[in-house]
């Protein structure tokens, strides 16, 4: 049986946590369920990984949290909490309520205190979280009762560039990663969840080779949901992206005239021109298909450019 043993136990027992989800996100890269994040077992000892109950976990044998949680709901606005990155590019987690000195709020505290590694969970379909970690609490504003935590390596190194009193380089070096930000990574595990890891225009199956392709994109003000963004193999998301392929607000697929007149070998007849006139294939749950508004202002934009 595992009994607290101080700081050293508090370390095993983390490394531990840590390398327990690395196999299971060998196994199943998409998410991990949240039955199992309740089947971590250390010395001898299950302690869960999570609270259904509670976004932030302490369990009994740590003096400080082991995890916080952000809950899917398929629009941000409908979560309890308002967790989501700050100006300069990390997170804003919300305390539990409104008392300073709840025992939720005193854990992520001591975590912080004691710079301890933490897990966060982020939900990205109902029941089913992406880990990212090692997550830290670099600091609490107490008046907008919230901590700042850094969920990457590259979000650190910008926090240390602001508490030296650098913010302009913390925002350009927050810029030159902005594609590895924890938002873009979970919006690609949601929608490749939604689309059972399958390009929605040709099908492939082979999930390292799928993209999530934004509607609206994020330089736009995209938000990163489940219907701002549909699954497409790398070949159709590059067609996507420059307007040569379009997806209209009724889900059919539409290819550029002058592709269609052009005669270029089977990669583009087959694999681009056949697809002209068919329907992508979306998701079963109507929650999560492709904004039709979205397709709409998407679609103007590729009728002016094939124009």
């Amino acid at each position: 049986m595992a009994v607290s043993g101080g700081e050293d136990f508090d370390a095993r027992l983390r490394m531990s946590a840590m390398a327990w989800l690395r196999t299971e996100l060998l196994r199943t890269p998409e998410g991990i369920r949240h039955d199992t994040l309740t089947e971590f077992r250390f010395e001898g000892t299950r302690i869960p990984l999570l609270n259904l109950q509670r976004g932030i976990w302490k369990p009994a044998v740590l003096d400080a949290a082991l995890s916080i949680r952000t809950v899917y709901r398929n629009r941000a606005d409908e979560r309890p909490y308002d967790d989501a990155p700050g100006a300069e590019g990390l997170l804003r987690y919300k305390w539990m309520g409104f008392d300073p000195n709840a025992s939720d709020n005193r854990a992520v505290r001591r975590a912080m205190d004691l710079r301890l590694p933490l897990i966060y969970l982020v939900g990205i379909a109902r029941g089913v979280y992406q880990p990212v970690f090692p997550a830290y609490v670099e600091a609490e504003e107490r008046d907008r009762q919230q901590f700042v935590v850094s969920t990457s390596a590259e979000e650190e190194t910008a926090w240390r560039y602001a508490a030296q009193g650098q913010p302009e380089l913390a925002r350009e070096y927050l810029e030159s990663v902005r594609h590895h930000r924890l938002h873009q990574r979970v919006f690609r595990e949601q929608v490749l969840l939604a689309y059972e890891g399958r390009c929605a225009l040709c099908h492939l199956g082979h999930r390292e080779l799928i993209d999530a392709a934004h509607i609206r994109e994020d330089a736009a003000g995209g938000a990163p949901t489940v219907t701002n963004g549909i699954a497409m193999c790398k070949l159709h998301h590059a067609t996507f992206d420059n307007l040569l392929v379009g997806v209209s607000p009724d889900y059919r697929i539409h290819v550029r005239d002058d592709l269609l007149e052009e005669m270029d070998g089977p990669t583009l007849q087959h694999s681009i021109k056949q697809l002209h006139g068919e329907l992508i294939r979306v998701p079963a749950a109507r929650l999560s298909r492709p904004d039709r508004g979205l397709l709409a202002e998407r679609f103007d934009r590729f009728e002016r450019g094939a124009a």
